[in-house]
Parts: structure tokens; C-alpha cells; sequence
């Protein structure tokens, strides 16, 4: 989470704002708790704010719901036509503008990365937060389908909060499965350095989307980079406290796409990692 916090202020100093000097940042925090969005995205909106910057799909629908003047610079691994953010990518159109990642389309390459390095197992898991249908109704679709074509079962769990975890993973170790996948969620993002702890504790092989994840002891994550997106997330922001409109400003796609190993984990789990994944790898944790 600390380096997108720096990310965010980089991208609007490039459009000459400056935290503290010429501009002020409000912030608010969930904690994971998506029922909380509302009143947090109304409390901002009552207090004037210029412009709302916010990081995920649910943040996103919870501050459309309460403005449709106040600029809004979403980041979403959702499709923002689909989940009615925008009307067009190109020219959105309304009071919405913001930033992409690729999400769902990701979800059966970190399926077929999982099975790459653990080959033998024949059932796997996915972890997703059904209070985000958004997001987990087509990872779920996409990598059904991806698991149907490896050959392999795939057996969906869920959690909507983090006391959540230590029951998905209870069940992941009563259906013997041989492997986890984490899908892209907000409050697996902010979590993350707990899944992986939890992860590595029941010598789980676990793929997330997360850089954070494996530098906390999972085995590997494989995703967009954030960094650049809640960059852009400034950027976009900048320009409108500059007087562009978020109508004006094309919804933009990150597709710098990042692949970290924990050699030190996969040692642990007795996994041997292939010369030619681990060579494709931006970071290697030893």
C-alpha cells in the first residue's frame, strides 16, 4: 500500500501539485469493510472536495451513487462500460474518468503459471469476495473455463472480510487441493501481506495478483503494476484541478504486466522453479 501512496502524489507533482504546498489530500479508510464506502463517499462529497480519487471498483459505484457533479478519477479492474462508470472509454462522457488494469484478463495466465510449477496437482482453488461481483463473477467465468482446458478442477472459495481467511484456507486444506489462486479484489490487495503469512504457515502454493503477497512469504503474484496505475490516478487528478473535464479524458489501460517469485517459499514447499519461468520474472525473493 505505501509505495501506491507514493505513487499518487508523483503523478499529480507532474501536473505541478504538490502535497501541502498547493494542494491538500483528504483521506478515507474502509478498512476492507465495503459496507462503510457510502457514508464515506458522502461524507466527502459534503465536504467540498474538489476532485475524489478513488482505488477500486466498490469505492467507485459508492461515490457515483452520491454525485454526479463532483470529478471523479477512478481505478477499477472492473470494465468500466460494463459496470456503467463511463459510457465510452475514449470520451466517458459524464463526471467519471479514471484508470484500468488488466484484471480478469490475467486470471487464467496466473492459473496456467500455478500449474506450471505445481504440475501434479489436479484440484485447485480460487479465493474471491462475493461482494464484488464486479470482479469475481468473471474471474470465476474465465477461469472455470481456463481450468476445464488444462484439465484440471477448480473449486471456488470466498471471503468477504478478513475473518474470512482462516476459514477459506481450513476448507482449501479439507478439500486437498493442490494449489490457490487469489483473485484481484481491493480487500485481498489491502490484505495481502496476510494472505501470504497465511500462505506460507499451511504450505499452500499460492499464486496472487499482489507484488506485496509474495514479498510477505506467498510463492508468487502476477498482475498489473500498481504503482503506474494510481501514478496515472494523480495524473488524471491533476489535470482536472487544472480545469480539464473527466469527459474529456479518455479512460486509460495499464498493461505493464509483473511477475514476482519467492525462491525462498518454493525451496520451503519442495517446488523447483523452471530456468525459463524464473528468468521471466521482474523480481526474484531469495
Amino acid at each position: 500500500m505505501a509505495d501506491r501512496l507514493r505513487a499518487f502524489p508523483q503523478g499529480l507533482s507532474e501536473t505541478g501539485y504538490v502535497e501541502g504546498n498547493n494542494v491538500a489530500i483528504e483521506y478515507r479508510w474502509a478498512e476492507g469493510q465495503y459496507d462503510r464506502l457510502p457514508a464515506l463517499a458522502a461524507d466527502l462529497v459534503r465536504s467540498r472536495i474538489t476532485v475524489m480519487a478513488t482505488p477500486d471498483t466498490p469505492a467507485t459505484l459508492a461515490a457515483k451513487a452520491v454525485t454526479t457533479t463532483t470529478p471523479i478519477v477512478f481505478f477499477t479492474g472492473a470494465d468500466p462500460v460494463e459496470v456503467g462508470f463511463v459510457a465510452n472509454l475514449a470520451r466517458p462522457g459524464g463526471n467519471l474518468t479514471g484508470v484500468t488494469i488488466l484484471a480478469v484478463e490475467l486470471g487464467s495466465k496466473r492459473l496456467e503459471l500455478l500449474h506450471e510449477l505445481v504440475p501434479t496437482a489436479t484440484t485447485i482453488a480460487l479465493l474471491v469476495n462475493p461482494t464484488d461481483p464486479a470482479l469475481s463473477e468473471p474471474i470465476t467465468r474465465d477461469l472455470q473455463a481456463a481450468a476445464r482446458t488444462l484439465g484440471l478442477e477448480l473449486h471456488v472459495l470466498q471471503a468477504s472480510t478478513e475473518r474470512d481467511f482462516d476459514a477459506a484456507f481450513a476448507t482449501f486444506i479439507q478439500l486437498r487441493a493442490g494449489g490457490l489462486v487469489i483473485g484481484p479484489d481491493a480487500l485481498f490487495s489491502a490484505r495481502s501481506e496476510r494472505l501470504g503469512t497465511l500462505a506460507l504457515r499451511h504450505a499452500v502454493p499460492t499464486i496472487s495478483y499482489f507484488h506485496s503477497f509474495t514479498a510477505a512469504g506467498g510463492l508468487m503474484s502476477y498482475g498489473s503494476s500498481y504503482t503506474d496505475a494510481y501514478r496515472l490516478v494523480g495524473l488524471y487528478t491533476g489535470r482536472i484541478l487544472r480545469g480539464e473535464k473527466p469527459a474529456d479524458l479518455p479512460v486509460q489501460q495499464v498493461t505493464k504486466v509483473e511477475l514476482y517469485i519467492n525462491l525462498k517459499t518454493a525451496k520451503t514447499l519442495g517446488i523447483t522453479v523452471p530456468l525459463p519461468l524464473s528468468g521471466r520474472a521482474d523480481e526474484l525473493f531469495e
